[in-house]
């Protein structure tokens, strides 16, 4: 099946040192180490003689198709391509809210609460976006982490993006005295 391997893996003794740091210090991922692994036995000039795709599938545990595609990969574009992801460009799932999505949701934060209601809530100000067409749909919760993330308040008395908050030890009347009482330490025999 193997006669002349199409990509064949020849690793410079660098290289396989770097790799065999991988495996050996265990503080990278466990795919990164496998695929480390497979380049290691995949070496044409491996100290052992050279493995099958089925062997080094046997002996790692993994699919012989990831062992050709590991080679593949180191090939194409060497070490950093076959032992790590690619990185993605855009997030999985494209965010609900972009910039000006959020500035209407601070204005709407900031305006007063709504007829009727001392404070807003989440699910209300979900509903308001819908209803100003800034998005089709939202759920409460993608509205309260873009909240916190803006540091901004749902409605209130002091309905403000960032609203100052009085602790009680700058307020006047809770400035006091404290006076500790010397601690009554009673020696004991078995200490």
């Amino acid at each position: 099946m193997e006669g002349e391997r199409k990509a064949a893996v020849r690793l410079t003794a660098e290289q396989r040192q770097r790799l065999e740091e991988v495996v050996r210090n265990g503080h990278s991922a466990a795919k990164r180490i496998n695929y480390a692994r497979i380049l290691l036995l995949s070496d044409q000039d491996h100290p052992m003689g050279r493995y099958t795709d089925v062997q080094i599938a046997g002996q790692l545990g993994v699919h012989e198709k990831t062992v050709a595609r590991t080679r593949k990969n180191f090939r194409r574009g060497g070490e950093g391509v076959a032992l790590d992801r690619k990185a993605r460009l855009t997030p999985p799932v494209p965010p609900k809210l972009d910039g000006a999505g959020e500035a209407v949701l601070a204005a709407v934060c900031c305006s007063p609460a709504p007829e009727g209601r001392r404070y807003g809530t989440m699910q209300l100000l979900a509903d308001e976006l819908v209803r100003r067409k800034v998005v089709v749909s939202i759920s409460a919760e993608t509205v309260r982490t873009t909240i916190k993330k803006t540091n901004c308040s749902p409605g209130g008395s002091t309905a403000s993006a960032s609203p100052k908050k009085t602790s009680p030890a700058s307020s006047r009347r809770w400035k006091t005295r404290w006076t500790s009482t010397p601690s009554r330490r009673t020696r004991s025999s078995r200490w």
